[in-house]
Order: structure tokens, then sequence, then C-alpha cells
């Protein structure tokens, strides 16, 4: 039978099975000598004189470091209008990261009945026009497309502390109040420190209860693999004069005439050049 891994504590294993049981299971000798399950991974298991047993990890569509979790389907960054100020920038590096590891990013903007400045409505607008899903959130108000944001999925929360998201959560599932304590404290922290990863059920999908992508760390990415992870350059990549194009200061650069022309944000190429710097000098933030 084909399960997946919901909640980790020790070494018991909490599954869901395709019938739609929680059942508690431990690994077979043979896994332990093999890939180290976490969260989200599909396994097959069987029951063995009433005990389940994990006999098999399924290969894996996409994998977290940090939160420890496989297969998440998408990462949705929790930005608020104000207080916490919008931050275009933090938008950006979140989303080159989520795009490295095979996630897809959803941009959630929360407290827009409390009205923005000219200058984030329009670095939202942008976003709106852009590759990423933009979804606008405000109090007592389910927005259609948000409601069914998590269904069926496997998602991750991130972004600014104070934006809302363990708010967010409780909006999309009040059935959810119960683990909010739980979640809200993770999600809050710049580190999460309990000792267990767990997938919690909302609004028919599962949500890790770690914060994603909290260091911002771009240690592990090449320069030449970034502009891969920025979805607005995808149309003009491979349309550079040179093949090792890094669209900082060459020549026929088709990135840099896309931004000439309006077609890619400034402030999103903008962005990009001071991550670029990072990753060339090494530097984590």
């Amino acid at each position: 039978m084909q399960a997946r891994i919901i909640k980790i504590v020790s070494r018991e294993y909490t599954l869901y099975t395709e019938e739609g049981m929680r059942v508690k299971a431990v690994l077979a000798g043979k896994i332990r000598l093999q890939t180290k399950p976490v969260a989200g991974d599909l396994v097959e298991c069987e029951e063995i004189s009433g005990q389940w047993t994990v006999q098999k990890i399924l290969p894996r569509k996409s994998y977290l470091i940090r939160p420890a979790c496989a297969n998440v389907d998408q990462a949705l960054i929790v930005m608020s209008t104000h207080d916490p100020e919008f931050s275009s920038a933090l938008v950006d590096r979140l989303s080159f990261l989520i795009v490295q590891a095979g996630i897809t990013p959803v941009l959630i903007v929360t407290k827009c009945d409390l009205g923005m400045s000219d200058d984030t409505k329009r670095a939202i607008e942008e976003y709106e026009q852009g590759p990423i899903q933009v979804i606008r959130s405000q109090k007592n108000y389910l927005e259609p497309a948000l409601a069914d944001v998590l269904k069926g999925k496997i998602s991750v929360l991130t972004g600014q502390s104070g934006a809302g998201k363990s708010s967010l959560l409780n909006h999309l599932d009040p059935s959810f109040h119960l683990a909010t304590q739980e979640i809200s404290k993770a999600l809050g922290r710049g580190k999460h420190t309990t000792r267990h990863n767990e997938l919690h059920a909302v609004a028919g999908g599962l949500v890790a209860d770690t914060p994603g992508f909290s260091s911002l760390d771009f240690s592990r990415m090449d320069k030449h693999e970034l502009a891969q992870c920025v979805l607005d350059f995808r149309p003009y990549l491979g349309q550079c004069r040179f093949n090792d194009c890094i669209h900082e200061n060459e020549p026929g650069c088709a990135v840099k005439e896309a931004v000439q022309a309006g077609k890619i944000p400034a402030r999103r190429y903008q962005n990009y050049l001071d991550v670029l710097k990072l990753i060339q000098t090494r530097r984590e933030y």
C-alpha cells in the first residue's frame, strides 16, 4: 500500500494511507541504511502482525533541506502591504530559492483592505502582470482563488514575520484553530526549534509546520544557475550573444534588452543583480 509520511517524532512515523487512515509505523531495517525519510515522502508500507512498516521510499519530485520536507508543490510567500512594509527584494530572493528547489512560488498579499503606497501598488501590479500567481487578501473576505490555493497540494509558508501567516491558515480553515498555537510559533520565528517535523491538514491540503527558506542561503547556487531561477527571465534565456552570459555587463544580452524595453520590471532585474553579487562574493543573508 502507498502512504505519505505526515509526521515524524524520533523513530515513530505517522502515515496517511491511500484509504484515508492515519497509522503509526516503523522503518524496515533495509531503509535505515538508505535515504533518510522526511515529512512529505511517499512510501510503500505494509502491515505485518499488527505493526505497520515502511518498506520503501518512493522517488521525490522535490526536496527541501530547511525545512526537511519532500514533494512540496508550492511555497506561499506571504507579504503585507504595510506593517511590515512590502518588500519586492524579499519576494524575489525567496522566489529565486523556491524555483531552484523545483517548487512553485505563489505570492499572497495581506492587509490589502488597509491601503498601500503608490510604490507598493506598482510593485504588486508588476507581479500580477508576470509569471507568478498573485492573490490579494483582506480581513473578513475570502478571495475565491485563495480558498482553493491549498487544496490537494503540499505547501510551505514563508515571508515576513507579522504578515499574518497563521491568521491566513485559520481564515482558510477555521477547524485548524487547534494547531494554531504550535504552527504560529513556528511560522513567526526565523529559526524553527521544535524536535519534529509535521504536515498539517488545512483546507484540503497539507501544510508544513516549519517556515521555508528562512535563511535566504544562496551559497548552494551558482552564478550561472541564478538566471534560470528568475521566472521573468525565462522567455529570453538562450537568446544572448554569449552562451555563458550572466546578464550583467555583457553586450548583446537579451535579458537586459527586455528590461530596457519594459518587458521585465527594472526592480526585478536590480534584485537579480543584488543576489548575483551575493553569489559572486559567497555571502549569505
